[in-house]
């Protein structure tokens, strides 16, 4: 089945170090939604879409590429990392993902270190995520994907 994760990473390269390791295993084409302009997603049979979180939702350049995109139809999964867990962090991707009538397999969510905006004050939060065990957790549910 061939694959493409659409994503963008920055501040710290959270989500970045789960797709890495995801591609380290197994056969996916990484896409980085802040560089890539120019590509073409309806070559893939299954898309991901990975962020780190932003105002409670992914980074508006994966939401914007999952817009502008994302082909009808498409198998869609989520990855991400953010500062604090919680589980509305997917809702806006989710709901594009239902406007292009993309079947949801699953998503992936773990903390990440985050120094933004009130964090930076007490030198970020979630010092040292993701961990291995997180990173390996982002590999498994990838392999989990039917």
């Amino acid at each position: 089945m061939k694959t493409a994760i659409v994503y963008q990473s920055y501040h710290h390269g959270n989500t970045k170090k789960l797709l890495d390791a995801i591609a380290e295993k197994y056969e996916v084409t990484l896409i980085d939604a802040e560089k890539q302009r120019d590509y073409d997603l309806s070559q893939y049979d299954r898309i991901g879409f990975a962020s780190g979180i932003a105002v409670g939702k992914f980074y508006s350049k994966v939401l914007k590429a999952m817009k502008e995109k994302l082909p009808e139809g498409k198998e869609v999964f989520f990855i991400f990392t953010c500062g604090v867990m919680k589980d509305r962090y997917t809702n806006a991707a989710k709901k594009i993902a239902r406007k292009k009538n993309a079947k949801i397999l699953g998503e992936y969510g773990c903390l990440g270190y985050d120094t933004v905006g009130i964090f930076k004050l007490f030198g970020g939060f979630a010092k040292g995520h993701p961990t291995r065990e997180e990173i390996e957790k982002a590999v498994e549910f990838y392999g989990s994907l039917k």
